[in-house]
């Protein structure tokens, strides 16, 4: 069967995203918090870097990131929720902070003017073909050397997994998350003039934050 994209679970709205950070606390036990603060370190961000990210949400990763590139960086935030960007503005109310209604999946018009281009949990919930226009508008937003970041499921065999982890990806996610995962995603995006990756891994590996260089 074709994968289509109301199939996605992606763009959150209503009471979900109104409590969507306490609803990621509870589904993974607790360990978000903690979890989030590890991956948005691995990033190594330098005082002063600028960043774009793919589906800001709350802007709870934001306030991380601010936390590193420091008064002299800049984030920019994109998402279509409304309620994710009232919170966006609330969690995130810093001068150098900015989130921008458009969409990720259509061409954006930024050249070469970040350091780095992050999407969180975000990319999975795409067709493929979408899911290479996003990775088309890194590219063109990235410096020459910058770096894009995809905090995502890692590529692993579902049907092998723990019934909670294969509950979670057939019952909880979309169909799209399963599709994501069997794909090999540092071969896409060497397709697409990505090179020098690096990789760490979350939740037993079943998580990975991919880096790649332009």
């Amino acid at each position: 069967m074709k994968l289509t994209q109301d199939q996605s679970k992606v763009e959150v709205k209503g009471l979900e995203a109104k409590h969507y950070d306490l609803l990621m606390n509870i589904i993974t036990l607790g360990t978000y918090p903690f979890f989030i603060r590890k991956a948005i370190k691995a990033l190594n961000l330098k005082e002063g870097d600028r960043v774009l990210d793919f589906g800001a949400g709350t802007g709870r990763n934001g306030c991380l990131i601010l936390k590193q590139i420091k008064e002299k960086g800049e984030f920019i935030g994109i998402d279509i929720g409304e309620e994710m960007i009232k919170k966006f503005k609330k969690n995130c109310p810093q001068k150098n902070a900015m989130i921008i209604n458009k969409r990720i999946d259509e061409p954006l018009n930024f050249k070469e003017e970040f350091d780095l281009v992050f999407i969180s949990f975000v990319l999975h919930g795409f067709v493929q073909e979408k899911r290479e226009i996003i990775i088309k508008n890194s590219f063109n937003s990235l410096k020459k050397g910058g770096r894009f970041a995809i905090l995502d499921y890692n590529e692993f065999n579902v049907e092998n997994s723990s019934f909670l982890v294969k509950h979670a990806i057939r019952k909880i996610e979309c169909p799209l998350a399963e599709d994501f995962i069997l794909r090999d995603w540092e071969k896409i995006l060497k397709g697409y003039g990505f090179t020098s990756f690096s990789k760490t891994f979350f939740y037993k590996e079943k998580v990975r934050l991919l880096i790649a260089k332009k």
